[in-house]
Parts: C-alpha cells; structure tokens; sequence
C-alpha cells in the first residue's frame, strides 16, 4: 500500500489545523483580484478613447516645435529633468496624456523630459506603432523610456514594499505604485514629476523644493519639484514604509505629504507657505480647479475669463479620474479645449483631425 511521503503528510496537517486561516487567505486574494480587475478595468473610458479607424499613426513634424534655446521670456536655462511615469501597462496613450507631455516639452525646452512606461517590452528600442509616440517624438528633448520598478527602487526602503509576494493584490496598488515612484523619482534624482493629466502652461524650474494645496488643509504629490537626496523626500520614503495602510485611498498619497509637512513644520493645519526650505503653493499655482469643480472644465468661457482665472497659475490638472469619461467638444470655447488649443497645439490638432474624421464616417 502506497504511503503519504511524511513531509506532505505534516503540511495537510497543518492545513486542516488552520483551515478557518487558509480560507481566509483564499477569499482575501479572489476579492482582491476581482476588485482590482473590476476598478482598473474602468480606467479608460469607451467613449473618449483614441478612435483607431484605420487612421495613420505616423504625425508630421511640420507644427511647431521650439528649439532648445527657444525659452520665451522664461528663466534661465536649466538641466533638471522633468518626470512622467504610467504603471500600468497601457501603451496607447490618449489625447491628455500627450497634451501633458507636450506642454511640459514646450514649456521646458532646455530640460530633458523622460516619460517612464511600465508596458514598455524589455530590451525593445522601437516603441509601439502609435501616433503619440510618433508626434512627441518630434520634440528634441522628449525621452520615453520602459519603467524598470526593482531598479528604481532598489537602494532605497521601498524595495523590500514592491517585492512582497501579495502586494500586487491590494485593492489600491496600481495607485500606490504611482505614488512610491514619484517619491523615489525626487529623492533620487531630483526634477519636476507631473501626473499625465496635468497642462503645463508656464516653466515650473523656479518652483524648487515645493509642492501644491488641493484643497482645505490637504497636500497633493501630482506635482512635485525637489532637488535629489532632499530629506523630506526621505521622511517621505520612510511614512510611505513605516505607516504604509494599502487599503485606504490616498493613505500613502496626498495624506502621506501632508502628515509629514506637518511634522516637518510642526503644523496643524497647512497655508501657503515656506518651511525649513519646503514650500507649500497656493491652490492656483497648479490646482487652479478644485477636484470639486471639475465639471468647469468643460464650460465655456471667454479668452478674458480664462486669462484672469490662470494669471497666477503655472499648471492645470485636469483629475482624469472624475473627467475621463466626458465628451469635449473641438473645436468648442469649453476651458479644457482652450487649454489644449494653446499650450499642446499639435495633440490638439491631431483631436480636430479624428473629430473631423468621425464625422465624416457618421455621414
């Protein structure tokens, strides 16, 4: 008669010890993946995705692209990089996202833009066939490149995060990814990081060491400019570890910079300000829309209203997350296709041309 080999037979013990414990474990990592499926599952919108229809995916170079000494007024040159970083997998950018890169590309011409993307194949030169990748690559100081996770953060107290086993079954991961990277980005190399939902409209290199107010006595990290190995980025790090709670959204985000402004400066509530060398801006500098509003950026408004609502504004985020799945108008005087039409006019020229072309097709 066949015998059970005896460590196998120690191991369905243990089992059948446990099982109240083990079935735990079971349904903790189905829900959680149905959960994950389900939320990220949602992020793109059908109806505001890039159309494909055949249209070509390569972009013409003729608009206009500022050279590298082409500053426009702004200040002097600097070397410091700016960062957009996708963790997820998608490798089809959409119209805001290019808008993003572009603006940053046009407003930053003598500084390198590196966009990090997780989808990115390994060891593939070429990117994909795609007519963003084609139109940003008409900017001389635009670099996309794969987002390698274990070498970003390998060196710092983020790595033993990223590489436990069930991490990637966490409700929230995908956003606490994004937030770990952008972190790591500033401690280690310093630069600008910006979300791919952001409009940049001025040169963002003066605003050093700083980051915005979203709102009432809250912090936001969609934009961060910091100087490489800065402590606040390393007491940063150390929250994001020490106090890390990935079931709560935003834990290890916006409240993550604003509980450590606040020990930095020893504050219980949080005013545009400077301290210890850490600026906090105003909510107009790049949170000109609160994420309450942000159904004004699909209202119209005259070129007087729009000049006097971002004088005082550097960037504009647009919160894809509440407005990815709005319809705009182009042409239209809606705020958010005014911001396209100046500030990333050849994405803005490639949504009038798919416009245009859905509407023949409707014909």
């Amino acid at each position: 008669m066949l015998r059970m080999p005896s460590g196998l037979l120690k191991l369905t013990r243990v089992v059948l010890s446990h099982k109240p414990f083990f079935l735990f474990i079971l349904i903790f990592v189905v829900v959680s993946f149905a959960y994950h499926k389900l939320y990220w599952g949602i992020g793109e919108d059908p109806k505001n995705s890039v159309p494909t229809y055949g249209l070509s995916a390569e972009i013409s170079c003729a608009h206009d692209v500022p050279s590298p000494l082409d500053i426009a007024g702004g200040p002097s040159p600097s070397t410091g990089n700016v960062f957009f970083v996708e963790t997820s997998e998608q490798t089809a950018p959409s119209y805001l996202f290019s808008c993003s890169v572009e603006s940053a590309a046009r407003t930053h011409p003598t500084s390198r833009v590196v966009v990090l993307m997780k989808g990115l194949a390994k060891g593939n030169t070429s990117l994909p066939k795609h007519w963003a990748f084609s139109l940003l690559s008409c900017f001389p100081n635009v670099e996309i490149r794969r987002l390698d996770l274990k070498e970003l953060f390998s060196g710092t107290p983020l790595k033993r995060w990223y590489l436990w086993p069930l991490r990637h079954w966490e409700p929230h991961f995908r956003p606490n990814l994004s937030d770990a990277c952008r972190i790591v980005l500033m401690w280690k190399f310093g630069g600008i990081y910006l979300d791919t939902d952001f409009i940049v409209l001025k040169n963002l290199q003066n605003l050093t060491n700083a980051l915005g107010i979203q709102g009432d006595d809250e912090l936001n990290g969609a934009f961060l400019s910091f100087k490489a190995k800065h402590k606040f980025m390393e007491l940063c790090m150390q929250d994001f570890v020490e106090d890390y709670n990935g079931w709560v959204w935003g834990h290890q985000g916006p409240e993550l910079l604003t509980r450590v402004f606040k020990k930095w400066c020893s504050l219980r509530t949080i005013t545009s300000m400077s301290c210890k060398g850490v600026s906090a801006l105003a909510r107009e500098v790049v949170y000109p829309i609160p994420w309450q509003d942000w159904k004004k950026l699909f209202a119209a408004v005259s070129a007087l209203e729009l000049q006097k609502l971002l004088k005082n504004t550097y960037a504009v985020h647009i919160w894809n997350k509440l407005s990815h799945g709005t319809k705009l108008e182009i042409p239209s005087q809606a705020l958010l296709a005014q911001l396209y039409s100046q500030f990333c006019p050849a994405t803005y020229a490639k949504m009038k041309q798919d416009s245009e072309e859905l509407s023949r097709r409707a014909v």
